[in-house]
């Protein structure tokens, strides 16, 4: 909050510039309020890492081993048809989260999470379960139990802590409903990319037809119901966050988790129950999915249309301040503003500016809530340096535009 300025002197954070912008006085540097949480959020992120590529390589490697050498050729196979597709996978959540899309390092943070850390902790949760239900009740009940109990609870936890992470570590960049979905997305696409590594390879060992058969199944029709799963753990955090009320915040994660392990369990019940028997049934099973999936975009698209209304709606008294002008307002607040400053004169200082605007408008969003909830948000302390941050990449603009 600023001081009050002398009657008839314009308020220095408002005092404008002679082209008709406030002018943006250089300010201190101020202290990152969550600074530590970020460090300890950091520290468990890379230790989950780095006991997933232990465990993992540790399975492939009894994996190699036991199948007497051939497994590790197939695996290459697998993995050149698991990871391009990967390319297209990852686009289209990048491209629907228009308005504040997170940062490239955290989308990474959370590919990785799925592909290493919550890969490892769950085959080495779902072969444990396996080998010991198969011992004392045979392979059938084995492999029943490990797809349709076992596989749903761990998967979607691992991944959904990946989720936890940002909502708890990195609250400022977990706004609401659409970034959960989006951390969420790309979790689960790490993990489904390496899983589908050994779905792969085990079809090449069986014939190029099975490999083709599940590449089409898993790559082309399917490549969503790993995302879909994770994104309803995605949606309970992010109801979390948007809440001021703490029966939610308690409530609507753990009620997101057990939705997708619901979801995943049935999905991979069936075929696992019914076995050669599915064939009846498939193609209509596959389709009522392939549904369900489509009306799930739909409503990501919904949500992130909302989300550009509530950052609109939050920079509106910025403009009346002066803070911000009604053509800045637009940029802000246009789908296409990163594009119009990336092929304009803007360049990266104008997405800069369209990303402190939209964070700044987020942050007064959780403030509000958590006022009328008589809540503390930390996002009340990102305000002022936000708004210190928009003033200098105002006057850089400023420095650059044409003549």
């Amino acid at each position: 909050m600023h001081g009050p300025a002398p009657h008839g002197a314009p308020h220095p954070a408002h005092a404008y510039s002679p082209a008709g912008y406030p002018a943006a006085a250089r300010v201190a540097r101020r202290p990152d309020p969550d600074r530590r949480r970020r460090i300890v959020g950091l520290w468990l992120w890379a230790n989950g890492i780095i006991a997933g590529v232990v465990l993992n390589v540790i399975f492939a490697l009894f994996g190699v081993l036991g199948s007497g050498g051939s497994m590790l050729g197939a695996m290459v196979v697998g993995a050149l048809f698991a990871f391009p597709p990967l390319v297209i996978y990852l686009f289209v959540p990048m491209i629907i989260d228009r308005y504040d899309p997170e940062p490239w390092w955290c989308l990474l943070m959370a590919f990785l999470w799925g592909a290493l850390a919550a890969t490892g902790f769950s085959i080495l949760i779902n072969t444990g379960v396996h080998v010991g239900v198969s011992s004392n009740f045979g392979e059938p009940v084995g492999e029943l139990v490990s797809a349709s109990i076992s596989a749903p609870f761990a998967e979607e936890l691992f991944k959904g802590l990946g989720v936890f992470g940002f909502f708890y570590f990195l609250r400022r960049e977990f706004d609401g409903i659409v970034d959960g979905i989006i951390y969420a997305t790309f979790c689960a696409l790490g993990f489904a990319a390496v899983e589908n590594v050994l779905y792969y390879a085990r079809a090449a060992m069986q014939g190029s037809d099975v490999l083709a058969g599940t590449f089409v199944l898993r790559g082309v029709f399917t490549p969503w119901l790993h995302p879909l799963f994770t994104s309803m753990t995605g949606i309970g955090f992010g109801l979390a966050r948007e809440s001021s009320r703490t029966w939610v915040r308690v409530a609507a994660p753990i009620g997101g988790y057990l939705l997708g392990v619901a979801l995943h369990a049935v999905w991979n019940f069936l075929p696992t129950a019914l076995g050669r028997a599915m064939g009846d049934i498939f193609m209509p099973w596959l389709l009522l999915w392939l549904c369900f999936v489509a009306s799930f975009f739909g409503i990501i698209v919904a949500l992130v249309i909302r989300k550009g209304w509530v950052i609109r709606d939050h920079l509106r008294d910025e403009v009346a301040l002066g803070m911000l002008t009604q053509d800045e307002l637009e940029l802000v607040c246009s789908p296409i503003g990163r594009l119009r400053c990336t092929l304009g004169w803007r360049g990266a200082t104008g997405r800069s500016f369209i990303r402190a605007g939209a964070r700044l408008a987020l942050s007064k969003w959780h403030t509000a809530r958590a006022l009328e909830g008589r809540n503390r948000t930390l996002s009340a302390d990102f305000i002022g340096p936000l708004r210190d941050e928009i003033a200098q990449l105002r006057q850089e603009l400023l420095a650059r535009a044409p003549r």
